[in-house]
């Protein structure tokens, strides 16, 4: 555990070391091809660097924070384009470069700030205690019936997620007083496959993959197949980078050859999430409509059931679920060891 913490730090400052470079050198080369040829080196450090991490607590954010996130947003600054472009410092670059979060272009503020938004305090211990609860429940896995585990991994996965973009989002909150856009919108109260990936699942993803993706190949196709198709094809495309880098970062989590299921449930899903448009628009000229309770079920069923399917298989059978859950063991073992005898014996 010791070497892999040292490992962690040494990889983060690297990357530091890299969007130094980046602020200082890259920026004042001349935007697009000549900019994005002196960042290409940091991509590629950027490849490399969790290859030095071996756990999947580690090792899972930080290729989700640099592979993805970080290189998807230094190609948009080799092009001049936000979020990076507007940074004022070099520790506002180096912490929206790094790190899941998004400045409120128009932040809001009242004179309580615990009205900003009421439900959070109140959900993030809840969810804090539920994830606990799940992990716990993993060690009766082997008596419970394949859909009770399926419902456990689908929320272990959210609360995981969430929680860890949550910690790492909280330093430059308290420190820089940074105020930043929600993260996930309550995923679970998704009432269509447009609503869940478009706004409510992992925003950080749909704000990086809407300029990166979706708009330049919206805009090339427009004027080849007209609004309406070009929207859809952007729309699959979307879907299909984002399929591809899951596919990467399960390679970085098992370093097994990729199966390409993952993929394929992306691109399934983005074509539903075309259907389910097509089909919403006529519905709603006829004046039809699903309540949203039961819309509601069939979004989370088809997820469920698809992520069964194509999502998790991947994961399971490298052993990365129960790597994960080891992880926890080791960790609470690990904290136990750094503290003062007199505390660890009160605990």
């Amino acid at each position: 555990m010791d070497d892999e913490i040292q490992n962690f730090f040494k990889v983060w400052m690297i990357a530091t070391i890299c969007l130094c470079y980046c602020y200082y050198i890259s920026s004042r080369i001349p935007k697009a091809f000549f900019r994005l040829l002196s960042i290409l080196p940091v991509l590629f450090i950027f490849l490399t660097l969790p290859f030095s991490l071996h756990s999947f607590h580690l090792g899972g954010p930080t290729t989700f924070f640099l592979v993805w996130l970080s290189s998807f947003k230094l190609i948009l600054f080799s092009f001049n384009q936000p979020p990076l472009s507007l940074s004022p410092n070099i520790f506002h670059f180096i912490s929206i470069a790094s790190l899941p979060i998004k400045l409120k272009q128009q932040p809001t503020k009242t004179n309580n700030p615990k009205l900003e938004n009421p439900k959070k305090p109140i959900l993030l211990p809840l969810k804090v205690v539920l994830l606990a609860a799940i992990i716990r429940a993993y060690d009766y896995r082997e008596s419970m019936h394949s859909y009770m585990i399926l419902i456990l991994y689908c929320c272990h996965m959210y609360l995981g997620i969430e929680l860890v973009l949550a910690i790492a989002a909280a330093p430059v909150r308290t420190v820089f007083g940074f105020e930043i856009e929600p993260q996930f919108n309550e995923p679970y109260l998704s009432t269509s496959l447009q609503d869940f990936w478009g706004r409510r699942w992992n925003l950080m993803v749909t704000s990086i993959l809407r300029p990166t993706v979706y708009g330049p190949v919206r805009s090339v196709s427009t004027g080849i197949f007209g609004i309406t198709c070009a929207a859809r094809a952007a729309m699959l495309a979307t879907f299909l980078v984002s399929g591809l880098m899951h596919e990467l970062i399960y390679y970085y989590l098992s370093r097994v050859s990729p199966t390409w299921e993952v993929t394929w449930f992306f691109v399934l899903h983005g074509v539903c999430t075309a259907v389910e448009v097509a089909v919403k628009k006529v519905m709603i000229r006829r004046g039809w409509r699903l309540h949203p309770v039961v819309s509601g079920l069939l979004t989370l069923t088809f997820l469920a059931v698809s992520g069964n399917w194509l999502f998790f298989p991947q994961l399971v059978r490298n052993g990365v679920d129960r790597k994960a859950i080891r992880e926890y063991a080791i960790l609470v073992n690990f904290v136990r060891s750094k503290l003062p005898v007199n505390l660890v014996k009160s605990l």
